[in-house]
């Protein structure tokens, strides 16, 4: 009689067990199955009243038994965990696949990092700032002159607040990236190689080539006896290693109150082959960086001797960078989020 018994009740674990749709069902189940109130649990408290036979033979059976639901537990539950785990619904192995979209770093991203590559290849440190300047660090550092225009809240955005107050004290959205070297030299003094990427901020007018918030990459050397070859070789080497091949350039004689002389350094447009578009205005060629030997009196601003120290800046348009590479003819693009436009930067 204990046989059939042993038979049924591993019958009808096995059935429970193999119905079981969820891994909470399994869970129920195994407890109807092997808890304090289960069938195989009140034949054991029965073992004590039986012969020594009889209760050798049953604990055997009981063992048996255990083993084989503990076997079958695990198998289902292995299972469910690989189908439910994942899936809400049993998995239909003959439907096709679906594209996964993976995701890519956006373009100015992208040639933010080559240039950080490049400059790093060449004995470069990068160098980060935050995006709140001063009119110290802004203006003041950099040689512009009291009533230079670029001051007016038409070209810079100043913190509401600090509009009666001056030098470090009044705080402006930077409007270039040129206050971080005075900052660096300060902190860090000469020699010195160092590239600062960032967001700068301009209250212009929008257009195919300008934007409000944009991308400036500079990079500053600052050693003794340097000489303008120096910054031309560097210029010509960053455009070939960001392009893969020479670059056309040419220099025009530029003001800018940080540099003594200034230059404006043009490429040869890209997106029209040096032909004229509406991105270089027609003339074949874009201002893609000013630049130009430090002013002595920015040097004197980081406490270095102009007598002894000189430098060469180079301020990199990056948007514009960016439009050359992928032939792009609209900088507001870049900044539209539109995930038709970006996709094909992948």
């Amino acid at each position: 009689m204990i046989r059939p018994l042993w038979i049924q009740i591993k019958e009808n674990s096995l059935k429970k067990i193999n119905e079981c749709k969820t891994i909470l069902e399994l869970q129920e189940v195994m407890k109807e199955l092997t808890g304090k109130k289960s069938e195989l649990t009140e034949i054991m408290k029965s073992m004590g009243s039986l012969e020594p036979n009889e209760r050798r033979e049953i604990g055997m059976i009981t063992t048996e038994i255990k083993k084989v639901v503990a076997e079958a537990n695990q198998n289902k539950q292995d299972e469910l965990v690989s189908l439910q785990s994942v899936l809400d619904c049993p998995m239909d192995l003959t439907l096709p696949g679906k594209e996964i979209n993976g995701g890519a770093l956006h373009p100015i991203t992208q040639m933010c990092y080559d240039l950080n590559q490049a400059f790093l290849s060449l004995g470069f440190e990068v160098y980060s700032e935050d995006d709140i300047s001063s009119e110290k660090y802004a203006f003041d550092n950099l040689n512009f002159p009291e009533d230079h225009p670029a001051r007016q809240s038409m070209d810079t955005f100043w913190i509401e607040g600090t509009d009666d107050k001056n030098g470090c004290d009044r705080l402006c959205l930077r409007p270039h990236l040129t206050g971080g070297s005075v900052r660096y030299l300060l902190k860090h003094g000469a020699p010195a190689r160092f590239v600062y990427p960032g967001r700068v901020y301009r209250n212009e007018n929008t257009d195919a080539r300008h934007e409000r918030a944009f991308f400036q990459y500079e990079a500053l050397i600052v050693d003794k006896n340097i000489s303008f070859s120096e910054g031309i070789v560097m210029i010509q080497t960053i455009l070939e290693k960001v392009f893969g091949r020479k670059i056309n350039i040419r220099m025009r004689e530029g003001f800018f109150p940080f540099t003594e002389p200034g230059y404006e350094i043009d490429m040869e447009c890209l997106v029209c082959g040096g032909k004229g578009c509406k991105v270089c205005n027609h003339n074949g060629w874009i201002e893609v960086m000013p630049g130009g030997v430090i002013h002595p009196n920015v040097l004197k601003s980081a406490n270095l001797d102009p007598e002894e120290w000189t430098g060469f800046y180079i301020n990199i348009g990056l948007d514009r960078l960016v439009m050359m590479r992928y032939g792009v003819d609209d900088v507001r693009l870049f900044h539209s989020a539109d995930l038709r436009f970006l996709s094909q930067f992948k």
